[in-house]
């Protein structure tokens, strides 16, 4: 009996996902298009967050892959993928470019090369969100204001681990590794592996 029930479990699993394919991509394709997203293709399972001000812009390349539902990733802490471009900002992501319940939050320029992977719940920020002046900070009416904006770029073959975060100015070099759960700060130069809180030089590649 219970051998039955598992294969019943699994049957329906695969039909739910087969029917709801084409729906992920026909409201994904539409959230993309409403925005002004310029974009090819791509593949979404579940729907995404994104949100493009009037004046931002969001430029991406072929093959592009995100996941937004936890029974296709379950690796905890599950959220949907969300990219946020703010008025002055240009966010630009290449080919063959896949992430998992990645946040990304783009106020200035950032920019992600070629066939780069994101583990499960990556952040990327090029901005402080509120001004490090505390007198500024305060302020609701300046506080954002105040907020200091950097680029970040993301090279080509790049892997980040999952739950690890990019912050403002960072430049990561191609074919580089961001280990699991790391906080980067500083540059990190081409084939080298980083990890840690900061993430520091692990190991050349």
């Amino acid at each position: 009996m219970q051998f039955l029930f598992i294969i019943f479990f699994k049957v329906m699993r695969r039909v739910k996902r087969n029917v709801l394919k084409p729906i992920d991509w026909l409201l994904c394709y539409f959230i993309m298009y409403s925005n002004g997203v310029i974009f090819y293709d791509f593949i979404s399972t579940g729907i995404p967050l994104i949100d493009i001000a009037l004046g931002g812009k969001f430029f991406v390349g072929t093959n592009f892959k995100m996941n937004n539902r936890e029974s296709t990733n379950p690796i905890g802490r599950f959220q949907h993928c969300s990219i946020v471009v703010g008025k002055k900002g240009v966010l630009v992501i290449g080919n063959n470019v896949g992430m998992s319940s990645t946040a990304i939050v783009c106020h200035e320029n950032i920019e992600i090369g070629n066939n780069v992977n994101f583990g499960g719940n990556v952040t990327i920020y090029d901005t402080d969100f509120h001004s490090l002046n505390p007198k500024v900070r305060i302020n609701k009416a300046t506080d954002r204001i105040g907020a200091q904006c950097k680029p970040v770029n993301i090279g080509d073959n790049v892997f980040i681990g999952a739950h690890s975060t990019i912050l403002k100015g960072v430049i990561i070099g191609d074919n580089a590794i961001i280990g699991a759960c790391s906080v980067v700060t500083k540059d990190v130069p081409t084939n080298e592996i980083w990890a840690g809180n900061p993430a520091k030089f692990i190991k050349k590649i």
